[in-house]
């Protein structure tokens, strides 16, 4: 059984992914940086964290944990003075910003360690950092992404990538001449399809996955986000939202019909919207999330609002999942230590704790 912990401290699993990227960094950072609000439980190769963590600040302290200790005595008693680190070694060198195969296997295992942790108890939510899909898929295991991952270990049937972030910067400036308008409230975009190549989309929106993302979206941003009645904007496929037809049909014949049934259920679902006039200001301030068709319909306008304090979320699984808005920056990893931006990771890292507040998530005993 684990070992119990104040509750004003939750803790949260965080993978550091790719070796070779900025992953460590930013893990290390934001979750030094996080320690008084959150025990950030690191998961990686304990010895190369030390290394890291003593280049980059010689006030973090490293406390390593086997895997077997997790398991069998749950979380030690560490205090905000000291990051633990669950020890999950790699195979290989690390060698900033060159992918190396043989570190796929134990990425992966990784994630495999956090999503068990929480199973188990020994943790709230899990935060990961990049990583590098390719060197898993070199490292002979298929693997197309955190999300399809997390989907799979959990037996969830439907999970919903949703993006999230507070606009900052020019972004967040109203082009509206009212004084009155108030500030933009947090920017949430799910998404209907993933990563899927463009000509695919249109046959993968059926009434179906709507409804499934619909469902998700509604109970999710209710349980997770603590809203209490979610108001869900839907963009449509086509331009102009099809144009009344003459610029496509899936307006009519899948998207507007999935919307009605959301609503006969319950969902406060509206649409759909033209994308390309949805993300005013006008129509934002009576919305809790958009949805868009596909990822370059609804991601563009998140990164450009929020990029580097964004926040990747995972609906639909039975755990908290959050993540960054970016990937391994090899190329900035190999320029060496202290360039990175750990804000995004900071962001996630925060997003988890406020889900785990208005969920109520917590670890049984």
């Amino acid at each position: 059984m684990a070992t119990a912990r104040p509750a004003a401290r939750p803790a949260l699993a965080v993978t550091v992914g790719e070796p070779a990227g900025i992953g460590p960094e930013i893990a290390l950072r934001a979750a030094w940086a996080a320690r008084a609000r959150a025990n950030c439980v690191l998961i990686g190769d304990a010895a190369f964290l030390a290394m890291v963590a003593a280049e980059l600040d010689p006030a973090i302290r490293i406390a390593a944990l086997s895997l077997q200790a997790l398991r069998n005595g749950g979380l030690p008693q560490f205090g905000p003075e000291r990051l633990c680190v669950i020890d999950v070694p790699l195979a290989a060198h690390v060698v900033p910003g060159k992918l190396n195969k043989e570190n796929g296997r134990a990425v992966l295992a990784t994630l495999d360690a956090a999503i068990a942790g929480v199973q188990a108890g020994h943790f709230d939510a899990i935060v990961t950092a990049p990583l590098q899909k390719s060197t898993i898929n070199d490292a002979g295991v298929a693997f197309s992404g955190h999300t399809e991952y997390f989907a799979e270990r959990t037996g969830s049937a439907q999970v919903v990538m949703l993006l999230a972030g507070q606009p900052h910067g020019p972004a967040a400036a109203s082009p509206s001449p009212s004084p009155t308008l108030p500030p933009l409230p947090p920017l949430r975009v799910a998404l209907a399809t993933t990563h899927l190549a463009l000509k695919d989309v249109p046959a993968a929106l059926t009434q179906e996955r709507l409804a499934a993302i619909l469902d998700v979206l509604d109970r999710d941003l209710r349980a997770k986000f603590g809203l209490a009645a979610p108001r869900i904007l839907v963009a449509g496929l086509n331009p102009h939202a099809g144009e009344g037809g003459y610029l496509g049909r899936e307006e009519i014949d899948i998207i507007a019909p999935a919307i009605a049934a959301a609503q006969a259920r319950g969902i406060d679902a509206r649409g759909p919207y033209p994308a390309d006039t949805l993300f005013q200001p006008k129509y934002l301030q009576e919305a809790d999330c958009v949805l868009a068709m596909y990822h370059d319909q609804g991601l563009p306008v998140l990164k450009y609002a929020t990029f580097g304090h964004g926040v990747n979320i995972t609906l639909g699984l039975p755990l908290i999942r959050t993540s960054v808005d970016h990937g391994t920056a090899l190329d900035l990893a190999a320029r060496g230590l202290g360039l990175a931006d750990s804000a995004s990771m900071a962001a996630a890292i925060d997003s988890a704790l406020q889900m785990v507040a208005a969920s109520g998530a917590g670890r049984p005993g």
